[in-house]
């Protein structure tokens, strides 16, 4: 069963059935239901395909476990956004210098 926890970010692949070329962006996790087998949760990636215009930045959605390609825990995908400050940090500091 899944090990998704709230604040955890899945990875999910959107299927493009006319072309076969999916698209991969995270997904913030809500709640998971491991009966169903579903993850609920807010898009946390701007698409690039177009999806009708349902589905953008922010939107809440319930993906399949089917569908998870990647799944980082709350604690590492901080420890990920902080470290990209830091190093971020760094190189500026090394600019100006």
């Amino acid at each position: 069963m899944g090990e998704y926890k709230e604040g955890d970010y899945v990875k999910v692949e959107f299927p493009d059935e006319a072309t076969g070329i999916g698209e991969w962006m995270w997904l913030r996790v809500a709640r998971r239901d491991d009966k169903k087998q579903i993850v609920y949760g807010t898009l946390d990636n701007e698409p690039v395909g177009d999806y009708g215009g349902e589905v953008k930045l922010g939107s809440e959605l319930a993906v399949s476990y089917a569908q998870i390609r990647d799944h980082k825990s709350r604690r590492s995908s901080r420890r990920t956004r902080l470290d990209r400050r830091f190093q971020f940090a760094i190189v500026r500091r090394q600019c100006k210098e």
